[in-house]
């Protein structure tokens, strides 16, 4: 007998208040578990008191529960009128825009699909042709007009790039100011939205002739900037039409 007390003892000190004994991570997720269950309670108890104190009133008080409910009534249909009439105006919008939309997809579509001609390369939604043959800024737009095109407009850093990849000595793009001094402008009116000069350029240089420098430029020595140059000298030029 005192054998099995002594066994009994033993397994109480070390089974006893396992939950004073432990520490760590687990104990604190238990803590935390015990507080959110506890708030959950609370809440539970102050909505459920508010639902009864609302009740009551509504009770003790039918007209104005009703007058209440008659307007979230009012408010909602009027909320629910202006969805459906947004709806409406947004339906009516795609509906006008989708025409115009599917247009374009197919105007690209075509564009994609178009093959250069011969001789001719193709960059976005252009065909450009590099002339071999040399002559003046004039005679070099007379030959791209032939072809149904006009000298070179380039707007972009990428155009740029691309037409360098074919560029091997000074070549002629549309550029000009030869219709008002110092105002350069290309050969389909516009201004320039993009800008390639050379440092120092363009100079209007008068060595050449009293008219000056009028007509642009790409020169290679100087990194395929542009460069205003006399008019006449003979040179290279590029072609460009739309696909």
């Amino acid at each position: 007998m005192e054998e099995m007390n002594v066994n009994v003892e033993y397994d109480k000190s070390v089974y006893s208040n396992p939950s004073t004994n432990q520490t760590g991570p687990g104990s604190s997720d238990r803590r935390l578990y015990k507080a959110v269950v506890l708030c959950l309670g609370l809440m539970n108890v102050f909505l459920l008191a508010g639902l009864i104190v609302r009740g009551v009133h509504y009770y003790n008080s039918p007209q104005r529960a009703a007058a209440e409910l008659s307007t979230i009534k009012d408010q909602l249909t009027e909320l629910l009128q202006d969805i459906k009439n947004k709806v409406s105006s947004l339906t009516e919008e795609r509906d006008q825009l989708n025409p115009g939309l599917n247009e374009t997809a197919e105007e690209l579509n075509k564009c994609q699909n178009k093959t250069c001609p011969a001789g001719w390369k193709k960059f976005s939604y252009s065909f450009y042709f590099f002339s071999t043959e040399f002559g003046s800024w004039t005679k070099g737009r007379d030959d791209c007009r032939k072809r149904g095109a006009d000298l070179v407009v380039i707007t972009s850093a990428e155009e740029q790039k691309f037409l360098s990849e074919f560029t091997r000595m000074a070549t002629w793009i549309g550029l000009s100011d030869r219709e008002r001094e110092g105002t350069w402008r290309w050969i389909d009116g516009t201004t320039q939205t993009f800008e390639n000069w050379d440092v120092g350029e363009p100079s209007d240089n008068k060595w050449h002739s009293l008219n000056g420098e009028d007509c642009a430029e790409i020169n290679v020595q100087k990194g395929y900037r542009w460069n205003d140059a006399f008019c006449e000298v003979p040179q290279r030029w590029i072609c460009e039409k739309n696909v």
